[in-house]
């Protein structure tokens, strides 16, 4: 796919010469972005061997920034990608009250790409069964999820491509952590409870605001979800304030995050399913990896510079 960078060149040479040096640096850092996000989405597909030749790729679009982000750049990637592979754009309308249902069709229509709107009334049914005042993102997610393994099967598609990126997979990880009880965090590639799918999430390497900044550029129309974004005290949302937090105060703290969900050492946590503890014995050959049982654990200063304790 070929970018045109400057929609109208007329128009910047005409404009004075302040503004056309502000949009050529505006189309500059767009362009930087764009790359940067081809790179990092196919990263993550050649990583965790995400997408192969002959698949049928259901994109699931919510109306976000997200999923429209997921789906532009699978697009471009589809392009150049050294093999043969179908993107097939979903939608459910779970027909929320004043849900704006021709959006994403006009929007899919003009791309050309095969699309699919699956029109379920799970809305009324999720508040029907859930009290007001609770968290109903669970009982919503179930119901969407059995809908859309449905409509995968039906229109032939192998894999179902989620839109969540880096900053949700480290909010996964921390929600298990502090209200789990569990090191667990989102995988970028598994297999559906069902045993049907193989479950991709491209975005994996991507942060946030790349797509933010992504989505403005490209204008999205983007698509609110009124179903849960009033509930305010969601547990998701403070541990994303939290981490955000923790960004603005100390930079490079979510890089140092992420890499470390890539960076397990099963022996120096208690897991005896994954490390055989009871069964330890000494060895007698030195090993690096070993405990220094009587040295203090140090970091370097930029990667963990102080702990700050954050009340949710």
């Amino acid at each position: 796919m070929t970018a045109v960078w400057i929609d109208d060149e007329a128009a910047v040479a005409a404009a004075p010469p302040e503004a056309a040096q502000k949009a050529v640096k505006i189309e500059r850092e767009a362009h930087k972005l764009e790359k940067r996000l081809c790179r990092l989405v196919g990263q993550a597909i050649v990583d965790f061997n995400m997408i192969e030749a002959g698949d049928r790729v259901m994109v699931c679009m919510s109306g976000g920034k997200d999923s429209y982000g997921m789906l532009d750049i699978l697009m471009k990637l589809r392009q150049r990608a050294p093999v043969d592979f179908e993107l097939v754009a979903v939608n459910l309308d779970q027909k929320q009250p004043g849900f704006p249902d021709h959006i994403l069709p006009d929007y899919l229509g003009r791309l050309g790409i095969p699309f699919h709107i699956e029109t379920q009334d799970t809305y009324s049914i999720v508040k029907e069964k859930v009290p007001e005042g609770k968290t109903m993102c669970s009982l919503c997610s179930r119901l969407r999820r059995g809908i859309l393994y449905r409509v995968a099967r039906e229109l032939g598609c192998n894999k179902l491509a989620l839109g969540h990126h880096r900053d949700d997979m480290l909010q996964t990880f921390f929600l298990n952590m502090f209200f789990g009880g569990k090191l667990k965090g989102m995988p970028p590639k598994l297999i559906s409870d069902n045993g049907e799918f193989t479950v991709i999430r491209p975005l994996a390497n991507v942060a946030e605001k790349d797509l933010v900044r992504w989505a403005e550029h490209r204008q999205f129309p983007i698509i609110p979800c009124t179903l849960c974004g009033s509930q305010e005290n969601l547990q998701r949302k403070q541990v994303g304030n939290m981490i955000r937090e923790w960004e603005k105060k100390h930079p490079g703290r979510i890089e140092n995050m992420f890499t470390a969900l890539q960076n397990v050492v099963p022996s120096h946590l208690m897991d005896g399913t994954l490390h055989d503890f009871k069964n330890l014995k000494p060895t007698g050959v030195p090993d690096d990896d070993g405990d220094k049982a009587f040295d203090e654990e140090s970091f370097p200063s930029p990667g963990l510079p102080g702990l700050q304790v954050v009340q949710l």
